[in-house]
């Protein structure tokens, strides 16, 4: 049976008790492997990084090969302020990694390795408990490629308190994806964020004639009952549509030094005011900003930068 669903939070005259959230970013943890070096990534370790960095609690639920870059990603994990209590250790198949390349424009491309260790969770106890202490719940379909990992993602989810907030970050990556694993996991998610491309592509896919961004995000929402979808239009900003009402973003001008994890800075922020119960337009001014200051910065988890934190964490649109 589906759960109930809350209507989506609206602002009031009165202040919301500030309190730290358990938002645990659940899926793939991996090496993204650039011409220069490496660096530990993955949409959900980048989210629960910038949720960390914006003071709640980022939890990383992923898998890893009990190998050299197994290990080095646990220990960079505790480095940048994320416990590696719910990292599952693979004895079987490597840790994940993802050739990345990046065009002049800052945008990437990439050539992720198959049959790796994200690809093999397991349902624990651990994450049985993990999903019961959850506030928020950030999943995407890439790390669904795998049967296994798929049903586990589906169990975790399922398996939440009635208040968790599930969201769904799409992210196509090559042929990593089907019309199932899209439907299924927006029938479990309660906020929808995607790209502008990805929702053409997810539109069609699931039968739907893609007219413009806002009839497509209006058609989601309603189709799959969702309280929120968000679309970001990278320098252009994004669009969000709940059931009451949409909120228009310009962008917010930054020289780009590669967008690598900025969409992943986009989510944690406006997940952030989201659980604060923040209006429409605030979500979507915050989310801006820290997609924005991300891609002005090398790599997905650049160092905190509390002047920009702060702004982000007091973000308050004029549309108000």
């Amino acid at each position: 049976m589906e759960r109930s669903r809350p209507p989506f939070h609206v602002c009031t005259s009165l202040p919301m008790p500030d309190k730290s959230y358990n938002v645990v970013g659940l899926g793939e943890l991996l090496w993204d492997v650039f011409p220069k070096g490496k660096e530990l990534g993955g949409a959900p370790a980048n989210f629960a990084y910038m949720t960390s960095l914006l003071g709640d609690h980022g939890i990383v639920a992923s898998r890893v090969g009990s190998d050299a870059l197994g290990r080095t990603a646990g220990r960079r994990l505790e480095r940048i302020g994320l416990r590696s209590k719910y990292l599952q250790i693979d004895t079987k198949h490597a840790t994940g990694t993802v050739k990345v390349e990046v065009d002049p424009t800052g945008q990437p491309t990439f050539e992720i390795a198959e049959s790796v260790a994200w690809d093999f969770f397991e349902f624990s106890p651990d994450w049985e408990r993990l999903a019961s202490a959850a506030d928020a719940v950030c999943f995407g379909s890439l790390a669904q490629r795998s049967p296994q990992s798929r049903a586990t993602i589906r169990a975790f989810l399922k398996v939440v308190g009635r208040g968790t907030t599930r969201v769904f970050d799409v992210n196509l990556r090559q042929a990593f994806y089907s019309a199932d694993t899209l439907a299924e996991s927006m029938k479990l998610a309660d906020i929808v964020k995607l790209n502008q491309e990805e929702q053409q592509t997810v539109v069609k896919l699931l039968g739907h004639d893609f007219q413009d961004d806002e009839r497509a995000a209006r058609w989601l929402r309603d189709t799959y009952n969702l309280q929120l979808v968000c679309v970001t239009r990278g320098a252009k900003g994004s669009l969000l549509v709940s059931g009451s009402e949409i909120s228009l973003h310009p962008g917010c001008r930054v020289v780009v030094a590669d967008t690598v994890g900025s969409g992943d800075a986009f989510t944690a922020a406006l997940i952030y005011h989201y659980l604060r119960r923040g209006s429409l337009a605030t979500l979507n001014e915050a989310a801006n900003r820290m997609g924005a200051w991300v891609a002005s910065q090398t790599g997905a988890t650049p160092p905190r930068d509390d002047y920009y934190l702060q702004q982000i964490r007091s973000a308050v649109s004029g549309e108000e």
